[in-house]
């Protein structure tokens, strides 16, 4: 296991760029299961969630090939489909959180998926209810094998349907489009997630073939068709990453410019940094953070305590209130988190407390920050990441601490971030990777 030495209070200055999005290529990476012929996809991250799928992907059958740097080619069109009955298939999806993007797909190709309950952050239940009910609509049985903690979905044909689901889950949505593209007949979903990733997962499979309309919005009519075939797509930057820039470079920063961050696929992130009183520059479609000595937390019109709440896409995405937390901890003013997706996000706070953060943890998912306003640096000391976004918000802590800071267990940061440590210290960071 692996950990970050970090020294802190070393300012960032200069450009850095973000990374392909991860949960884009996750659900993108998933959908060349859908076609026998070969789709190229562009600006891959170099991270552990997506590199484990890749590789899932091969053990599968299919064919990758690395044309250049962080571009792959997948063909699907010699799966080997007693593998993914087999237990060490299910062994791997479990592992794995990302897998559950596969089931769409095969579902659709090939009538059947082997579901695993799948791994991933502990943040609390991440239930997969809206997934097996989008694909119940469709006309597919699940049952519990007796014997091993699995499902298997079947479906002879699957026939396209109205439907409204439970929750605009991300993932629940990908997989139920992803599987009706193929159905027969028409599919309309309402209260769809429309985050920019699912938009470029629509977008992709209308370039294979698909026809898929009201892309943008939660009312998808998708109809179904024979078959996909090939096409190329480029990823989107991760609006996370670029979040997680913009809170390192408010924290610690002394000058620092985001280069092609696509702004408009950015939706309120760079607003909730202002609300926090983080000065944004936006240049064409980079972003540049200066030096900030101080920074304000607004208030409401009507003068009461601000609040901030993660929402479904136009709303604030849940991965970055962990970031928003620690710039807070800086800031003049008090601020309210509101927490809704998982019971269990917001509990590494603690772990700022120890820090020298004045953080209030009201239950499990409101949190009070009261900032520092930089008069109180916050302290050094040891940690463990419980997952990907608290982890990189403890490394943006540790950055801007008085002293050196180590973070264990950051192959949970490695599943999100790629070479972060590299990319930091080219800005002026001192963050050193060690064995335990």
């Amino acid at each position: 296991m692996e950990s970050f030495i970090i020294e802190g209070g070393r300012p960032l200055r200069g450009e850095i760029t973000p990374q392909g999005a991860k949960n884009e290529a996750l659900e993108v990476i998933c959908a060349t299961l859908l076609t026998d012929e070969p789709v190229t996809i562009k600006n891959v991250p170099d991270i552990l969630d997506v590199n484990n799928l890749i590789l899932l992907l091969k053990e599968m059958g299919v064919k990758v090939t690395k044309d250049g740097l962080n571009t792959f080619t997948f063909q699907a069109d010699d799966l080997h489909l007693d593998y993914l009955e087999s237990e060490k298939f299910v062994k791997k999806c479990s592992s794995l959180r990302g897998s559950v993007l596969t089931f769409g797909p095969l579902l659709a190709r090939f009538g059947k998926a082997t579901v695993a309950k799948p791994g991933g952050d502990k943040i609390g239940r991440r239930r997969l209810d809206t997934h097996f009910l989008g694909f119940k609509y469709l006309g597919a049985d699940f049952q519990r094998v007796e014997g091993r903690d699995v499902y298997e979905i079947t479906a002879t044909q699957l026939t396209g349907c109205n439907m409204l689901l439970d929750e605009a889950s991300v993932t629940g949505t990908a997989n139920i489009i992803m599987a009706a593209v193929l159905a027969r007949g028409t599919t309309t979903i309402y209260n769809a997630a429309c985050e920019p990733y699912i938009q470029q997962l629509c977008r992709l499979l209308n370039a294979m073939g698909a026809r898929i309309s009201g892309i943008a919005s939660n009312l998808l009519t998708i109809e179904g068709v024979e078959h996909l075939h090939r096409a190329e797509h480029q990823i989107l930057p991760d609006m996370i990453e670029v979040g997680s820039f913009i809170g390192m470079a408010a924290m610690v920063g002394d000058g620092v410019c985001i280069k092609n961050a696509s702004l408009r696929n950015l939706g309120i992130i760079p607003d909730t940094f202002r609300r926090l009183g983080v000065t944004i520059e936006e240049h064409g479609d980079d972003l540049y953070i200066p030096r900030h000595d101080t920074y304000q937390i607004d208030s409401f019109l009507d003068g009461s305590i601000m609040t901030i709440a993660d929402a479904p896409w136009p709303g604030l995405t849940p991965d970055l209130l962990s970031v928003l937390i620690v710039v807070a901890t800086q800031a003049e003013g008090s601020v309210l988190f509101h927490q809704k997706m998982f019971e269990s996000r917001l509990f590494f706070v603690d772990k700022l407390i120890d820090m020298g953060a004045q953080i209030i943890l009201c239950d499990p998912h409101r949190a009070v920050v009261i900032g520092h306003n930089h008069h109180i640096r916050l302290r050094a000391g040891r940690m463990t990441s419980p997952d990907i976004r608290a982890g990189i918000a403890l490394l943006i802590a540790a950055m801007s601490a008085n002293g050196t800071s180590r973070i264990d267990n950051i192959a949970q940061i490695d599943r999100g971030y790629e070479n972060i440590e590299g990319r930091l210290n080219q800005l002026g960071a001192n963050i050193q990777r060690v064995d335990n």
